[in-house]
Formats: C-alpha cells, sequence, structure tokens
C-alpha cells in the first residue's frame, strides 16, 4: 500500500534536484556582459584647420563558453553638450575569452573642437566617450536574443592631446554607474556581499552532495 506513496515522494525528489542541478548549471554559464575601455586617445592640438581624434578601443569577452556577436557600435567623443566626433565600428563576432582592440581614426567637428584645444592649452580637459550598440551571446549553441548596450565614460586629456591620467586604460560603464566607483567597490567588499557570495558557493556546493547521494540511493539503493 505505501509503494504508489513512495513513488510519487521520490518522483518529487527527482524533480526538485532535476530543478536545482538546471539553477546551478544556469548560474555557471550565464554570461556576462563584454568590458568596454579607452586605452589611447590623441587630439589635434590646433583647431585652426579640420584635424582627426584618432583613439583605441578595447573590447574584452569574460566569457570561455560564450561568444558575442556585434551590431555596428556607434562610439561618440564628447565635450560638454558638443559632439566633437563620431566614429562606427562595423558588426563583427568576438569568441570565448577574446580581446579586441579597434584603432581607428575619426574626422574632428571643427566647432566643437576649438572649445576642447583651448582648455586643453590652459591646463586639461574632460572628454566624455559615449558608446552604443546591440550584442548576442551563443553558448553552446544556442544563441541568446539582442541586448542594447549604452556605455559612458570620462577621459582626462592633458597637454599634447594624450590621456593625462595615471591609468593605462579607462572604461566605459553604464550611465547609472557613472561617478559611483567608490559606492561600487564598497558594495562589492561589504560584508553583506561577502556573506551573500559565501551562501551561494555553500547552497551549491550542498545541492551537489545531494544530487550525488540521490544517484548512490538510485543505483545502490538505501543502506
Amino acid at each position: 500500500m505505501c509503494e504508489p506513496k513512495n513513488f510519487y515522494v521520490w518522483l518529487l525528489q527527482f524533480i526538485g534536484l532535476l530543478g536545482l542541478l538546471a539553477l546551478i548549471l544556469w548560474l555557471s554559464l550565464r554570461p556576462r556582459s563584454p568590458s568596454y575601455s579607452i586605452n589611447f586617445i590623441s587630439i589635434p592640438q590646433s583647431s585652426d584647420q579640420n584635424g582627426s581624434i584618432v583613439y583605441n578601443l578595447e573590447i574584452e569577452n569574460p566569457n570561455k563558453e560564450s561568444s558575442i556577436s556585434f551590431d555596428d557600435i556607434q562610439l561618440s567623443f564628447l565635450y560638454g553638450d558638443d559632439q566633437v566626433a563620431q566614429s562606427t565600428i562595423g558588426s563583427f563576432r568576438q569568441g570565448p575569452g577574446k580581446t579586441n582592440s579597434v584603432f581607428q581614426s575619426v574626422d574632428a567637428n571643427r566647432g566643437a573642437l576649438k572649445p576642447i584645444v583651448n582648455a586643453i592649452s590652459n591646463a586639461t580637459a574632460e572628454l566624455r566617450a559615449a558608446l552604443m550598440t546591440r550584442i548576442r551571446y551563443k553558448t553552446w549553441g544556442i544563441k541568446s536574443k539582442f541586448h542594447g548596450v549604452n556605455r559612458q565614460g570620462i577621459l582626462p586629456i592633458g597637454p599634447g592631446g594624450k590621456l593625462s591620467g595615471k591609468k593605462k586604460k579607462y572604461p566605459l560603464k553604464s550611465p547609472s554607474k557613472k561617478n559611483n566607483k567608490v559606492q561600487n567597490k564598497a558594495l562589492i567588499t561589504s560584508p553583506i556581499s561577502l556573506r551573500v557570495r559565501g551562501f551561494l558557493i555553500h547552497s551549491q556546493c550542498v545541492y551537489i552532495l545531494l544530487l550525488i547521494e540521490f544517484v548512490d540511493w538510485i543505483f545502490l539503493g538505501p543502506d
């Protein structure tokens, strides 16, 4: 009389463990967003004639199991509210764990270039970089939907029209995270965040151990 009941209990446990296993796989394979950074820029020293802005954009794919397909990338450089230059990078595919470096030259807007050239001659200036595109992940042959990307970053420009800071490269981040570096670092290293991450890691280990015990019970039977 107890066999049907035991069968349903076993079936529910089996489905539950499969669900936990699927969740663990999803968390481990969920793609992370690529990172974007500017590690070189050169601005003309004179606005008397049309000049070109030379830059180097670095795009890193942190995923070991997912490739990324990029639509055309629109990269704009702004000083205040004025657009100094805009560049288009053609669509491409980036392999898992790869880093692409794009070195390009783009014509500058003469009218918008003059104020920043004057600011650089006096001291330093801040140029804002804005990047927009769409990306799609491919993991184990399965393609995701397209995701919109909007990133921005501040580039300190010093004498000579080059990057003036101590950093080797300047990341482009989501606008909502702009000027929040200290706050983001505090969140990442806060005791609450560390405890949450520790709990998730511990939970995944427990789920795997339960799954092993369950498989042993199926094939070897109860003690």
